[in-house]
């Protein structure tokens, strides 16, 4: 990993109380952000970052279980994935419709799916086709598929593919045990669906047929040696963006497999910033001109792991402008 002036811009979005785990985020078309804060059980609203920064965040519903992954489907049409971790693994698919929601009214999630065996905790969502979603599964080591109902008010889960690189290992020492898989997303240019692998420090990715969204051949490597956590693509330019949650930094790979060395780049985080501590997910912004260049991140703050100054800083969403690859 190359170490260099960081070649992306960070300015607080908002600001969330301490002790907040920012899992997952979601950009409306209108720009406002919905949140799924992870210890908390809950999805939470931020208006569209315009000029007046930070914004104050907003709760919009709390749920049974760990809120993860969250996904549209179509416009303001989010399903939201949620796991009890630790105890029963009890797993949910839930619908949220924000067609004719207001900011601080009341919002009732509408539960499509309960997974079966042998579901461990769900994690990073994303959609690969019309009602086609795919979610990772952290601790069974797998990517689930999930085909909705043409209402989209139920959903058929299977398993997708189930590979070493997504293996979860309770005994790692590290503490809390890291995930295995745990963030994916769909390069629809390529045809390959990418995941991170948090505990086996593995950035993988496997082709996606066109017509089936069945995988196609064994999953390769892209890039090793760091805590992947979640990231977005830019498609245009052939790079992710991805999250080290416990390394507090954000990396630019180039999507080409089984690089030697991989061609990793640190963009935010060395040297290290306070406010990206614990950065978790990523999203393009969706105004004009943002895709490929202005994305938003979550954090917690050091809730999972402080960094090496030992200070838990309040969780925050971050708007990351990023340079182009090549320096512009």
């Amino acid at each position: 990993m190359s170490s260099h002036t960081p070649a992306a811009t960070l300015t607080t979005v908002a600001v969330f109380p301490e002790g907040s785990f920012l899992e997952n985020l979601a950009v409306r078309r209108d720009g406002s952000i919905l949140i799924t804060v992870l210890n908390r059980k809950e999805v939470w609203y931020l208006p569209a970052p315009r000029a007046e920064l930070p914004v104050e965040p907003m709760p919009v519903h709390t749920f049974a279980h760990m809120t993860m992954g969250i996904v549209e489907t179509e416009p303001d049409i989010f399903y939201v994935c949620t796991s009890d971790i630790y105890t029963t693994h009890e797993s949910t698919l839930e619908r949220l419709d924000l067609r004719d929601w207001t900011p601080g009214t009341a919002i009732q999630p509408q539960p499509v799916l309960e997974f079966g065996e042998p579901v461990g905790a769900l994690n990073g969502a994303c959609l690969v086709a019309p009602g086609v979603l795919l979610v990772a599964d952290s601790i069974a080591g797998l990517i689930w598929r999930v085909d909705l109902a043409e209402d989209g008010m139920s959903a058929t889960a299977r398993v997708w593919l189930k590979h070493d690189s997504m293996a979860f290992d309770p005994d790692n020492p590290l503490k809390p045990p890291q995930p295995g898989i745990n963030g994916v997303r769909y390069d629809s240019r390529t045809g390959f669906l990418y995941y991170t692998s948090t505990q086996r420090e593995l950035f993988m990715r496997v082709r996606i047929d066109s017509d089936t969204k069945a995988p196609v051949g064994p999953p390769e490597f892209v890039a090793g040696g760091t805590m992947s956590d979640d990231f977005c693509i830019d498609e245009n330019a052939g790079v992710a963006y991805v999250t080290t949650h416990r390394e507090h930094t954000i990396d630019r790979i180039v999507l080409r497999a089984a690089q030697d060395p991989p061609a990793r780049d640190t963009v935010a985080g060395n040297p290290f910033d306070d406010r990206l501590v614990g950065p978790s997910s990523a999203a393009w912004g969706r105004m004009p001109g943002d895709y490929g260049r202005v994305a938003y991140v979550t954090t917690d703050g050091g809730t999972t792991a402080p960094p090496p100054d030992g200070i838990i800083r309040p969780a925050r969403v971050l708007r990351v402008e990023f340079s182009s690859p090549d320096g512009t």
